[in-house]
């Protein structure tokens, strides 16, 4: 049985999220999606709600789970049995990062390999910053995220959801 884990802040979950958990979920027996609970940024949502967001967003897929973890990637995925770390890739500034980090992490926790997966092309243009930039200026957001994560990120702002 091979465990992944699909690590990252997920603040909110996005489309495009859900589209890398999901395909992740298809080739893996076992997926962990692993918020990170103490990330160097200003967050929108707490931990607990961003997991609930993610939970939401995967209950059709049995074999996904949502855990939130704080230190090193590697040693997360030590810690659960997983093999893999999976990233999704947008272009090519993602793929600097995720380059380095994949060397790292090699040296870290050489059992431990990572995974990238191409962003579908619908997805490609989102990321939770630009998102949530695009939500507090009354921008709509409503195709780039689950229903249920909309409501929660114009709810934070004091607004409700656009109708389209």
């Amino acid at each position: 049985m091979v465990t992944a884990i699909y690590p990252g802040t997920f603040d909110p979950v996005t489309l495009g999220h859900v589209d890398i958990a999901s395909r992740a979920s298809a080739l893996f027996d076992r997926v962990i999606v692993a918020v990170y609970a103490t990330p160097s940024k200003n967050l929108l949502f707490t931990t607990v709600e961003r997991m609930e967001m993610f939970q939401g967003s995967v209950r059709h897929l049995p074999n996904v789970e949502v855990r939130d973890f704080n230190g090193l990637v590697v040693r997360f995925a030590q810690d659960v049995g997983a093999a893999v770390i999976v990233r999704g890739l947008r272009g090519g500034s993602d793929f600097e990062y995720e380059f380095e980090m994949a060397f790292m992490n090699r040296k870290l926790a050489p059992r431990v390999d990572m995974i990238s997966f191409m962003t579908s092309q619908d997805y490609m243009f989102i990321s939770s910053s630009l998102l949530k930039e695009v939500a507090l200026l009354s921008g709509d957001v409503t195709e780039m995220v689950p229903p249920h994560v909309a409501k929660a990120v114009y709810s934070k702002y004091g607004m409700t959801v656009p109708e389209g």
